[in-house]
């Protein structure tokens, strides 16, 4: 029998498998990039939520008003406003109050309204208030339209 000397380091893969290795490896990285831009955009939908609830109940929203209502820094409230001006989200000079944008206000809307129909729906489920309250809050960033709609035609059947 003859034998074919094969070097000790080569690597024998057909083609096709290494495609198969590459999209794997990239695989991670695009749902990883995923999460961080619906992280993103769950942070955007609960500033300009409490940019305009601030707005409503003061007249005005200082970055000082959103790091005591996110309990974070001055500075963790001035990057994320930052990013939301670079968004076209909000209007702010240094040392001035935080104004929504017609974007902005329309984000805060349907936020609002996720919001409300999604608490509406696990307190018509008997979920306790408070339970629901802070459950609303993560899961409103994660609901289809189309969920979305049966949630709320859920709570008006059970309304009456």
């Amino acid at each position: 029998m003859n034998k074919i000397a094969v070097p000790w380091n080569a690597r024998i893969f057909s083609r096709h498998s290494r495609r198969d290795r590459m999209a794997k490896k990239q695989q991670p990285k695009n749902q990883h990039e995923r999460t961080r831009v619906d992280h993103a955009t769950e942070i955007a939908e609960d500033y300009v939520e409490a940019i305009a609830e601030v707005i409503e109940e003061q007249g005005v929203c200082r970055v000082k008003d959103l790091a005591e209502h996110f309990a974070v820094s001055h500075v963790t409230v001035n990057r994320t406003v930052a990013r939301l001006q670079r968004d076209g989200y909000v209007t702010t000079e240094p040392y001035s109050p935080v104004e929504l944008t017609t974007q902005g206000a329309r984000l805060a809307k349907d936020s609002r309204r996720r919001h409300e129909i999604v608490l509406s729906f696990l307190i018509a489920l008997g979920v306790s208030e408070e339970t629901a309250a802070t459950d609303s809050e993560g899961i409103e960033h994660h609901v289809s339209p189309e969920t979305l709609a049966i949630m709320e035609s859920f709570v008006s059947n059970v309304r009456g």
